[in-house]
């Protein structure tokens, strides 16, 4: 089971208004940014860090200047701390130091933030064709969990939704006439995304067994007592089938099958436009990885293949 992210709760006892200040911060992300809880929580465990330090040095979260800024995150860095963490870590206070800002503080602005390093860019792990066709085909359909499951990985790697989209999936926002399903993405974002006949044939025979769980909500996909498949419940369901299909399951994850499906889309020749539109990127600089990933496999398809090639 993925560990879960360690936050630390705005305290109450915060003194220089920390407390009250990082809660407000919490509703401005919840209310007014639409962010889930999960990614609210990333942003408080990281400004909980720069609060302690602030309340060590006795400053409020409005006299933040310039000079305290950089002379937090040298402390950061002194830690040890890992670019990736370092760089979150400067993403979290430009949008606290924003927040200010919008608020009417005088201290400093979001620009006070230099932007670290750019951490080494890592490629995403992803499985060949067949790999996913084993995984796929993993679950008993001959049960109606399996049925279910089959469906739900079927779509998870037809549409490339975030594992969190497809646990609150709402079953009227799957338009299987059409082909296509409508998600509500991060910052609430709306997008259609288009399914083949693959997965719509495993929903259409989930669907006719999924009354008999007496579905407490709307999602489309529920447990054996009709409650909602969790994020970590379709986690833990991954790696079972990874496993029983024989493949790495220490390195297969709902987010896998996401990285499969944009990389085979591109290998098949895809726009990268409509990928980005299908993963529901706001930057299409986060949806070009992928063409690393593509640009990595034809390499290795040349070097195994070219007569000139030294392999």
């Amino acid at each position: 089971m993925p560990r879960p992210r360690r936050t630390l709760e705005p305290q109450h006892g915060w003194p220089l208004g920390w407390g009250a200040t990082l809660r407000e911060f919490r509703t401005f992300l919840a209310v007014e940014r639409g962010l889930s809880p999960h990614t609210s929580a990333g942003y408080l465990a990281d400004l909980s860090q720069l609060a302690a330090w602030a309340c060590a040095e006795r400053l409020a979260a409005p006299d933040l200047s310039r000079d305290h800024i950089t002379r937090f995150l040298v402390a950061q860095r002194a830690e040890g701390k890992a670019p990736r963490s370092l760089a979150r870590m400067s993403s979290s206070l430009r949008a606290l130091l924003a927040f200010l800002r919008m608020e009417g503080g005088a201290g400093a602005g979001p620009e006070a933030v230099a932007k670290p390093p750019r951490p080494p860019r890592i490629l995403p792990r992803t499985l060949a064709e067949g790999q996913v066709d084993a995984l796929i085909a993993a679950p008993d359909t001959a049960t109606p969990l399996g049925v279910r499951d089959r469906a739900w990985l079927e779509l998870l790697y037809a549409s490339g939704l975030r594992v969190s989209e497809l646990a609150a999936l709402p079953a009227w926002a799957v338009f299987l006439d059409e082909g296509f399903l409508k998600v509500s993405g991060k910052g609430r974002k709306e997008r259609l995304v288009p399914f083949g006949e693959g997965a719509e044939h495993w929903i259409r025979a989930w669907l006719a067994l999924r009354p008999g769980f007496k579905p407490k909500g709307a999602e489309l996909f529920v447990g054996q007592r009709g409650e909602p498949l969790t994020r970590q419940h379709l986690w833990r369901l991954v790696k079972g089938y990874a496993r029983k299909a024989g493949l790495p399951w220490e390195s297969v994850s709902p987010h896998v099958l996401r990285h499969a499906f944009a990389t085979h889309l591109l290998d098949h020749g895809a726009d990268l436009r409509a990928v980005q539109a299908m993963l529901g990127h706001a930057d299409i600089s986060t949806t070009q990885i992928y063409t690393h990933v593509h640009q990595a496999r034809l390499r290795a398809l040349y070097d195994r293949m070219h007569p000139r090639s030294p392999a």
